[in-house]
């Protein structure tokens, strides 16, 4: 395949309507491969190249990182495209002729479809993203957060996950990228802190009659957890409870710490009936 070949549709909409957020269903339910959104190319929550408009430090260059007006970027952007020829690919853009700069600069074929961000939101939910980005001044990137550190030095960052139904139950992450800030050295959550967040969500559990050992592994943004248990049945079988429990500590391990969550592995020391 060449770039000829791709097939493009835009996703157009005002800033700040929730295109971002909207992003990964739009690509699903269209089967489209890659995003193109702010600068960046996205596929599967991974940014695999380019640099976001939202690291830019004032409007002007912003836009400019958006339509990719510099050389090293727009270079570096469609020669991963050549390499790498996707079959479909979707632009996000704020007008049709914004999608349509950035198409031909990278070498691709005028967007043959146009969707509308009213085509796939309600007017109250349009308003609430222009709400939310006047009031919080926030911005969602369609990318897993452990991928776009070195793209956001300075910005706090933290996750929002939705579920999509379909012929499997699929998970799709969106970062919000919260406004500039400056400080000496790094966040760190310590291993003693995830301990005590694992025993809360246990506690909080019925079923839970010990926690035996939880054991931790951090590795580049993500958490390995282990739990050794004893288990109170009650009417469930040990196999429900423990799925379950795997489920509470990967959805609220990462909803307090905006870490991705590897794996849960639930062992089953004693059963009590």
């Amino acid at each position: 395949m060449s770039l000829s070949d791709v097939e493009v549709t835009a996703f157009v909409g005002p800033a700040g309507t929730g295109k971002s957020h909207r992003a990964t269903m739009v690509a699903r339910q269209n089967g489209i491969d890659v995003i193109i959104d702010d600068g960046l190319v996205i596929s599967r929550g991974r940014i695999l190249a380019g640099r976001s408009a939202k690291s830019e430090i004032n409007r002007l260059r912003a836009i400019k990182r958006a339509i990719f007006e510099y050389p090293e970027h727009r270079d570096e952007v469609a020669s991963y495209l050549m390499k790498n020829t996707p079959a479909k690919i979707m632009i996000l853009a704020t007008s049709e002729g914004m999608a349509g700069k950035i198409t031909g600069r990278l070498g691709l074929n005028p967007p043959s479809r146009i969707i509308h961000i009213s085509d796939v939101s309600t007017p109250e939910e349009i308003e609430s993203a222009l709400r939310e980005r006047r009031e919080k001044k926030q911005h969602v990137v369609p990318a897993a957060k452990a991928q776009i550190q070195q793209n956001f030095a300075g910005k706090l960052v933290s996750q929002i996950r939705g579920f999509f139904k379909g012929r499997s139950r699929e998970e799709a992450s969106n970062t919000i990228v919260k406004p500039l800030f400056s400080f000496n050295g790094k966040v760190v959550i310590a291993t003693e802190a995830l301990l005590e967040m694992c025993r809360k969500l246990l506690e909080l559990r019925d079923h839970v009659r010990k926690i035996r050992d939880i054991d931790i592994d951090t590795d580049d943004d993500r958490i390995s957890l282990s739990v050794e248990i004893d288990l109170n049945l009650s009417g469930r079988s040990a196999l429900s409870i423990a799925k379950t429990l795997q489920r509470k500590l990967r959805m609220g391990l990462s909803y307090f710490t905006g870490m991705e969550i590897r794996q849960v592995n639930i062992r089953v020391n004693e059963i009590f009936l």
